[in-house]
């Protein structure tokens, strides 16, 4: 399991190929981003109410090539999409008026978007994110940009591992020191400001400030985050701990766009007024409506006045954020077993308290509950669509797998047969944080 197992070589000398036909420049001048996909192994659907969210990155992700364009021009191509994007740096960016569209558009297949190469519009919230701090840019970039094994609206954060790439990219054009954490609000920027999207900063932080083999914990409220090691067993250091498990994302089928089902914004909604009759409850109605803000003394002792459904969110949370809080405890002792018995506890309430999933998913869920070697299990994002992702011993990965790819065939034969069998369900490493190579 090497640190740097992805991109390969290959990889990143077609990325460069790619970018000097583009360019005209020579392959050896070529960037290229390394921004990958993220897990959430605990704290999930808690980010946006400032709970402890955990995370890590995968050894896959968004890879964009590219070169200072030399003016202000931007011109991009895409590994998954038709046509060409254009504009100019100096043009001064608006939010997109429709949101669903927009913020879909990189999940859709190529057919719908050829018309006007609406997947730019990332590219185009990053140049907005930037502007919209006082940043001048006069330089534009030539760029290519692909994904991993066409992973796209699968739970792993796709959309802003794209944006996190674009920034990192617009930033080294133009020379440009901007810290992680910056980075993370300017991307929260391109989500919530540019497309609408009423999302937190897990998927952000995840992806900017992961470190291989490690797990990352952020305090959504404070901002502070920890990366935590896994102490070293007995027998074996922190290498031997990481070579014990492997990452399974097994696929649905399922494709469509966050912000097209409106169930994703009505469940932040239905926290805000949680934490609004909660705060009200102990008189602090002047506080944000957040569950953040909420003393769990205060839940625990006015949770049965709450309407069911809204009962129903605090629940996940409160429940949500003891979970992360076991599940740091464990990693750090280098325990799987009962880490992986916390990503399935925390799915169970993902499905019966926030309510999200969807048949398929859950099905796929439930099969990689019963695959050997599997510690635990979850939907992989909100559980509409994409994948569910498992920890799984390292030794008994492809029998997991196997058994998953068997079993989902027989209960989801239309969706399974979508899926090609080798990317199905993948076996993953760990991942590293996004950088410029």
């Amino acid at each position: 399991m090497g640190e740097f197992s992805w991109p390969t070589e290959d990889q990143l000398k077609e990325m460069r190929n790619k970018v000097s036909e583009m360019s005209g420049r020579d392959a050896e001048e070529v960037r290229v981003v390394v921004s990958p996909y993220r897990i959430c192994p605990l704290g999930a659907h808690i980010d946006h109410q400032g709970g402890t969210v955990s995370a890590m990155t995968i050894n896959k992700g968004i890879l964009l090539g590219f070169v200072p364009s030399g003016d202000t021009e931007v011109v991009l191509r895409s590994g998954q999409f038709d046509g060409e994007v254009r504009f100019r740096i100096d043009e001064i960016q608006q939010p997109t008026n429709s949101v669903k569209k927009h913020h879909a558009v990189y999940a859709s297949d190529s057919a719908k978007i050829k018309e006007e190469c609406k997947w730019g519009n990332y590219a185009r919230g990053a140049l907005y994110a930037l502007q919209s701090r006082g940043n001048i840019l006069t330089e534009g970039i030539i760029g290519y940009i692909c994904g991993s094994d066409n992973l796209d609206s699968s739970g792993l954060s796709s959309s802003a591992a794209v944006g996190i790439a674009y920034l990192l990219a617009l930033e080294s054009a133009n020379d440009m020191n901007v810290t992680p954490l910056d980075n993370i609000e300017y991307d929260r920027l391109i989500e919530n400001g540019y497309l609408g999207l009423r999302n937190g900063i897990l998927d952000q932080s995840a992806i900017l400030l992961s470190r291989y083999g490690c797990l990352m914990c952020m305090d959504c409220k404070s901002k502070e985050y920890e990366i935590i090691q896994p102490r070293e067993p007995q027998n074996g250091g922190e290498t031997e701990f990481k070579k014990s498990y492997k990452i399974l994302l097994a696929f649905s089928g399922l494709r469509c766009a966050l912000t097209n089902n409106p169930g994703y914004n009505c469940r932040v909604a239905e926290c805000q007024e949680a934490a609004k009759f909660l705060l009200c409850a102990s008189g602090k109605a002047e506080m944000e409506p957040r569950l953040c803000n909420v003393e769990e003394e205060v839940y625990e002792a006015h949770k049965s006045e709450l309407e069911p459904i809204i009962a129903k969110r605090a629940q996940h949370y409160f429940t949500e954020n003891r979970r992360a809080a076991k599940g740091l405890k464990a990693w750090k002792s280098g325990n799987l077993e009962d880490f992986g018995k916390l990503i399935s506890a925390s799915g169970l309430s993902s499905i019966h308290n926030y309510e999200c999933g969807s048949e398929p998913l859950i099905q796929l869920n439930e099969i990689l509950q019963r695959a050997p070697g599997v510690f635990g299990a979850r939907f992989s994002g909100a559980g509409f669509r994409g994948c569910c992702l498992a920890l799984v011993d390292a030794d008994r990965a492809e029998e997991a797998a196997s058994y998953v790819r068997r079993e989902y065939f027989e209960l989801q034969p239309e969706l399974a047969s979508q899926l090609n069998a080798d990317s199905a369900v993948l076996i993953c490493e760990p991942g590293d944080s996004a950088r410029v190579i």
